[in-house]
């Protein structure tokens, strides 16, 4: 189906707004402005923008997909929790199930994969060094994706994508801490045991990666978000 050139703007136009919207709340939960159980007003929402709850309810959506919000019918949305349970989960399961990816992709990513990873690893750094933190987490899953689509396990790549998106809060609050170093590190011995094709090596380490993930979660920022 062709697309007309005043229909493209429009749709482009309505995806930028609904992503305002979802970067606009995602900010204030993130920095405490809304509190976790409290409650958002779909219409409040659509008349600061003076805009129709279209795009409001699919930024909210996007919001719930990310672990941000809970929706639930006939009451509206609130604020998602942030428990030290959901952070142990689903970092104990990500470690397991991406130690397994790499393990697969040991044997069968090549040279170009390794320096897009490196290249990925230095965006990483160059951003710390800025303060630009906000790209980190999607610079990171960019990192992990590599091996995780090399892996050849189709199954096992989908359902780790949809889980970390799924709670892609986590991601982006520990790219906002500001303890990427570790992970740069990290991620730097990775490459290596990909290169030297040491698939225990790579497996060991891209749990450790995870599970180091889950230890600056419940040590600095559900600590930092309690206080």
């Amino acid at each position: 189906m062709l697309i007309s050139k005043n229909n493209r703007a429009k749709i482009v136009s309505h995806l930028t707004l609904r992503e305002r919207i979802a970067d606009s709340i995602r900010d204030e939960i993130i920095h405490g402005k809304l509190k976790a159980g409290e409650r958002v007003s779909e219409p409040e929402v659509a008349a600061r923008y003076g805009i129709s709850r279209t795009p409001v309810r699919e930024a909210f959506r996007q919001l719930a997909a990310e672990g941000f919000l809970w929706l639930t019918p006939r009451r509206g949305a609130r604020v998602a929790f942030l428990t030290e349970k959901d952070v142990s989960e689903f970092y104990d399961l990500k470690s397991v199930l991406e130690g397994y990816a790499a393990r697969l992709a040991t044997s069968k990513l090549q040279e170009k994969d390794f320096l897009k990873m490196e290249q990925l690893n230095d965006q990483i750094e160059r951003c710390h060094q800025k303060g630009d933190l906000k790209k980190i987490a999607r610079i990171h899953t960019e990192f992990h994706n590599i091996f995780l689509d090399a892996s050849g396990n189709e199954q096992l790549s989908s359902m780790l994508k949809q889980l970390t998106n799924k709670f892609q809060r986590f991601t982006i609050l520990l790219a906002l801490s500001g303890k990427n170093p570790e992970a740069v590190l990290q991620h730097r011995e990775i490459i290596n045991a990909f290169r030297t094709r040491n698939p225990g090596r790579a497996e060991e380490l891209v749990k450790s990666n995870a599970l180091l993930g889950k230890e600056l979660m419940i040590r600095d920022v559900l600590q930092g978000i309690r206080r």
